[in-house]
């Protein structure tokens, strides 16, 4: 059996304590979840592993050797393997290609190929899945991709394997397939940590949880031994959840009405309405497809079936951006670094990419008008800034966001879709980002506000409607509703 472990491990960045003398430990042979909210500090302590970034603190060992990583590729060579997310697939290359990938058996100056399919095999069926090697990536089912991910990083013969959110773009069918690859991977002697947020799949798959929240340990338990809302209550400990304003009332206004809205392998039978100067929450887990009704609704993404509703007018379902932008909609995108700015360009440039028909004249821009109107939301959102000529990216991260939500306030929206805000920015910035949204309702501006952070929505809501696998499966009244009651609905526990 090894172990790997860490001691008073610590990492600070400007302002932010993101781990605090942090000691666990996890075993060979079990599948060990580590769980937390955003912002508990897990992505930090598996970079450490990974060696993405260096403790300030602290050490880390794997039984008896301390180590010490500088690089992902000096954790590589010590046997730490990750498996993010995102897959770093090939789409049009095998199944061997992408297992192999920059490390092709040869004979002499060629590829020996018989050789490469002949060990994907072998690794494909140590993971008890039936995979044809020479098979186009592309073509493959979502599990079958994941467990090939899964199959590339052991290739390496890891002694620890990260597994980061390996199920969140998967259909239910399909997990319980890969969660028999995983079960494979536990008789190999390796160390394999599990992050998820889908807390109704850690008892089927793991065997101990570890929690972290602001950065410290709360403890290390036995799966079978906690139900759902002890571990909740581990992440969350007593949560104080603000309230919006009473005096914040929606008006009988229906300003949005979505209807059966479609989109394949993304989002089913969509329907809903919002009314003016209401602040409507969408929660649920990664992959409810919340992202993805966002999108479509505002024109980015594109949907099969149903109908959107704005002010009475049904809208073409082939439309854009440009034309729900005419129809009063803004969106902040969940990825605000690629989706939502241009880091390069100045914040007063940020503040007016989508109002550039306020400040030019034909092709000539109005350089006065520009300042004018980059001027007035940052006085109106408090954005704290070096130079207004200053590049975004030297912002932090809450006041980046707030330049995000500023180029489209510049837009007099009469809806605005909010995707996760909130990440990533410290907490006075969140509370400032909801302060913005309820300032906007009080003015008539109707919202809908996507996050993760369930706490958010019933501090920030007048209403929330509750997403999983593609499906609105029920609506809430914060008032009416606990932390816990929340985070279990939107994990499907209806018996909670």
């Amino acid at each position: 059996m090894s172990i790997l472990r860490t001691e008073k491990i610590s990492k600070q960045y400007p302002g932010c304590l993101a781990l605090n003398q942090v000691n666990v430990s996890f075993e060979s042979g079990k599948v060990n979840a580590l769980l937390g909210k955003n912002g508990s500090g897990k992505s930090t302590l598996v970079k450490c592993f990974s060696g993405a970034i260096q403790p300030t603190d602290g050490n880390i060992y794997l039984d008896d050797e301390r180590l010490v990583f500088h690089s992902p590729s000096e954790a590589n060579e010590k046997g730490f393997a990750a498996v993010y997310q995102e897959m770093s697939l090939v789409q049009s290359l095998t199944v061997t290609e992408n297992i192999f990938l920059g490390k092709m058996p040869k004979k002499g100056n060629m590829i020996d190929w018989r050789r490469a399919h002949e060990m994907a095999k072998e690794l494909l069926d140590s993971m008890g899945v039936t995979i044809n090697p020479k098979e186009i990536v592309s073509r493959l089912p979502m599990w079958q991709c994941q467990v090939v991910e899964i199959t590339k990083a052991i290739s390496s013969h890891p002694k620890v394997l990260m597994l980061d959110e390996p199920t969140s773009s998967l259909a239910s069918n399909e997990v319980e397939s890969l969660f028999q690859a995983i079960r494979q991977l536990k008789k190999q002697d390796i160390i394999i940590i599990y992050i998820s947020h889908k807390l109704h799949e850690v008892p089927e798959i793991t065997d101990t949880i570890t929690v972290l929240r602001d950065g410290e340990l709360i403890g290390t338990v036995n799966t079978k031994e906690v139900s759902h809302q002890d571990i909740i209550h581990m992440m969350f400990g007593e949560v104080s959840i603000r309230q919006r304003p009473k005096e914040l009332e929606v008006q009988e206004e229906q300003i949005l009405e979505v209807k059966n809205l479609c989109r394949k392998n993304k989002f089913v039978d969509i329907s809903f309405s919002l009314r003016k100067g209401e602040v409507l929450g969408i929660a649920g887990m990664l992959g409810a497809g919340r992202t993805e009704l966002l999108k479509s609704i505002f024109g980015s993404d594109s949907y099969d079936s149903g109908e959107i509703w704005v002010n009475g007018r049904k809208v073409p379902r082939r439309t854009s951006p440009i034309v729900m932008k005419k129809l009063g909609i803004g969106l902040t995108p969940e990825d605000r670094k690629n989706e939502g700015l241009i880091l390069d360009h100045s914040i007063q440039d940020n503040l007016c990419y989508a109002s550039m028909e306020r400040t030019a004249h034909g092709w000539f821009e109005d350089r006065k008008q520009r300042r004018q109107v980059a001027q007035k939301q940052i006085g109106d959102l408090q954005i704290k800034i070096p130079d207004i000529y200053a590049p975004v990216s030297s912002l932090s991260g809450g006041n980046q966001q707030k330049v995000v939500v500023g180029n489209w306030l510049n837009t007099n929206p009469q809806i605005m879709l909010y995707d996760e805000p909130s990440r990533g920015i410290d907490v006075n910035a969140k509370q400032q980002i909801f302060e913005i949204m309820w300032a906007q309702a009080a003015k008539g501006i109707s919202t809908i506000f996507v996050s993760s952070e369930l706490e958010e929505l019933l501090e920030v809501c007048h209403r929330i409607l509750i997403m999983k696998d593609g499906r609105i499966t029920g609506q809430v009244k914060p008032e009416e509703i606990g932390i816990d009651e929340l985070y279990a609905y939107s994990m499907g526990d209806t018996n909670k």
